[in-house]
């Protein structure tokens, strides 16, 4: 069975938007996982523009399921999982202009420092997966450094038209495969929704997919307990 991780970084940008209390995102993480979440997914960014650090730390003392740590390659970050230690950490490339992640990390290009941050988090019992673009050179260095899994960058998938969205949707097939063959776990996420993740759930190597913004987009119409039920019913009907 695919595992859904539920993203709640959006709760919380609307929480920063008015310096206040509410909505909290941990609130709706525990709510997220009565729902059916097999983990929590937060992005903790060097500005700090939505998820803060007491918001990793109070999931961390009260998720049920695992808590995933979305993180640059830094030092600093790399210092605070050591601390925090959560169940996961994904190393995803970060830009202050960007609104959301774009594309994925280059492994190839960073391997020594990448592998070295792989270690130290590893070494500490925290499962480290690579937000990567489904391409083998990066598969492969993924490998040579260490890391558990890699979560495949589906918004280019998600963003293409009809035309191109079959030449997408192979490309992260045959990265999955690739990967597999490798023994790495293979997750996926970004710009994933309720029209578009049936082709990417029936994927067979991919065992998860972490899924923030249109959960949470639907969670303001319907409530985050409806919006993550009907997400995890899309995802059963996958694999039947």
């Amino acid at each position: 069975m695919i595992r859904l991780g539920v993203n709640v970084d959006h709760v919380a940008t609307v929480r920063q938007a008015r310096q206040a209390e509410v909505p909290d995102p941990v609130a709706a993480a525990l709510l997220a996982e009565k729902a059916g979440a097999d983990g929590i997914t937060v992005h903790l960014r060097e500005d700090r523009r939505h998820i803060q650090e007491r918001d990793v730390e109070r999931l961390r003392e009260q998720a049920a399921t695992k808590v995933n740590l979305e993180m640059a390659v830094t030092l600093a970050m790399v210092a605070y999982a050591e601390r925090i230690r959560p169940n996961d950490a994904c190393f995803v490339p970060e830009k202050r202009e960007e609104l959301t992640t774009e594309g994925g990390l280059d492994v190839v290009s960073h391997k020594i420092k990448v592998k070295d941050a792989v270690k130290k988090l590893q070494d500490r019992g925290i499962h480290v997966s690579l937000f990567i673009d489904p391409v083998p050179a990066q598969i492969e260095a993924a490998k040579q450094v260490g890391a558990y899994a890699i979560e495949l960058h589906t918004g280019t998938y998600c963003n293409a038209n009809a035309a191109a969205r079959e030449k997408e949707l192979a490309a992260i097939a045959s990265a999955a495969t690739l990967a597999r063959s490798i023994d790495l776990e293979v997750h996926g996420g970004h710009g994933l929704d309720y029209e578009n993740v049936l082709p990417i759930a029936d994927i067979p190597e991919i065992v998860e997919l972490n899924i923030g913004h249109s959960i949470i987009a639907r969670a303001v119409i319907v409530g985050i307990s409806q919006a993550v039920r009907e997400m995890k019913e899309l995802l059963l009907r996958a694999r039947r």
